[in-house]
């Protein structure tokens, strides 16, 4: 399915409605989801829902929950979410650190029990948009890890990914470098696998250790698991997410096996700082401007991929998406009509 972006809007916002969500929850959420598509990460849209609504039919996903503060100093507050949305409370909590750093030029925030928190490049795009830089440490705990620890072949991690932000110029839109410290994040390997296609090399082993491309190796009775990015760098950054965003922060870590029927929990470590702080603006704009000039100087390795900054193939694909439509795969597709029927909802044609 060839589908624009409105009417998939209006599909999630039905969708995310028979939870039982206030008309607010609702928007935040389906704009989230969408969002991620037109962005080109499909692993983190409209997809999605058919593990929401499975969690909120379960009772592990609760809706319209108002998170409770264990701790506000001022420029460092602890947050759980008690399983709420995790768009909705993820985004109220960089809301307040940003804030708090204009206030006092820095602030952190440990969110705990967060379900889902979706594409983490929404929060640092938010903080950006405020002239702030932020950074952003995710943990998952979510059933039996998928990703290997470096030279292993036993899941240790989720994907546990990591976001940088930094504001944009007059002339350079916000850097936002967002990745999963797996060479995939799980999503991406669960859209080949109902799209029918290969992974590329390198992300995936079969139960056995050996290397595969089949994202079947992922669903089947003897899972294989995904690998980190870049060997010991990818495995080093996914425990220092476990840590930061679990230990740290006092959300529950993925080596205390949360059972798969707690659903998708999320904890996160946000650090917002004011630049403007750290050194004059208008000497730093023209620094940010000059240094992603100079990046994009670089003679490119193939002429018809021009060097590109982080943040650009996101800008790209939402370009295109927003005037051609999002596609979306007929597994998933039916996955999620199957859903609208059991709720009466009308599903676009």
């Amino acid at each position: 399915m060839i589908v624009n972006h409105l009417v998939l809007r209006d599909f999630a916002r039905n969708l995310v409605a028979a939870g039982g969500s206030a008309k607010a929850e609702i928007d935040i959420v389906a704009d989230h989801l969408i969002e991620a598509n037109l962005r080109g990460h499909d692993s983190h849209g409209i997809g999605m829902l058919v593990a929401y609504v499975k969690d909120f039919e379960a009772g592990t996903l609760r809706p319209n929950q108002a998170p409770e503060i264990i701790s506000d100093s001022g420029t460092i507050s602890v947050w759980d979410a008690r399983a709420g949305y995790g768009q909705v409370v993820a985004r109220q909590a960089v809301e307040w650190a940003i804030g708090a750093a204009r206030t006092h030029g820095v602030a952190v925030n440990g969110l705990r029990n967060a379900h889902h928190i979706g594409r983490v490049g929404t929060y640092g795009e938010i903080a950006a948009r405020a002239g702030m830089v932020s950074l952003h440490f995710v943990n998952v705990a979510s059933g039996p890890p998928p990703v290997a620890p470096y030279r292993g072949k036993e899941g240790r991690f989720l994907t546990n990914p990591v976001c940088i932000a930094i504001p944009g110029t007059n002339l350079n839109e916000p850097i936002l470098l967002d990745f999963a410290t797996s060479r995939v994040a799980m999503g991406k390997v669960r859209v080949a696998h109902n799209a029918g296609k290969p992974m590329l090399d390198g992300a995936l082993l079969d139960h056995d250790g050996n290397p595969s491309t089949d994202p079947g190796v992922m669903y089947g009775d003897q899972r294989g698991v995904v690998l980190p990015f870049g060997e010991h760098k990818g495995s080093g950054l996914a425990l220092i997410c476990e840590i930061l965003a679990g230990a740290i922060v006092g959300s529950p870590t993925v080596q205390s096996m949360t059972p798969p029927e707690r659903g998708i929990i999320n904890g996160m470590l946000s650090i917002v700082i004011d630049p403007q702080r750290l050194n004059n603006r208008d000497s730093m704009m023209a620094e940010i401007d000059a240094m992603i000039a100079w990046v994009k100087s670089a003679a490119p390795s193939d002429p018809d991929m021009p060097v590109l900054v982080a943040g650009d193939p996101e800008r790209a694909t939402r370009a295109a998406r927003m005037a051609n439509g999002i596609e979306v795969d007929a597994t998933t597709w039916g996955q999620l009509a199957a859903i609208a029927e059991r709720y009466q909802i009308a599903v676009p044609t």
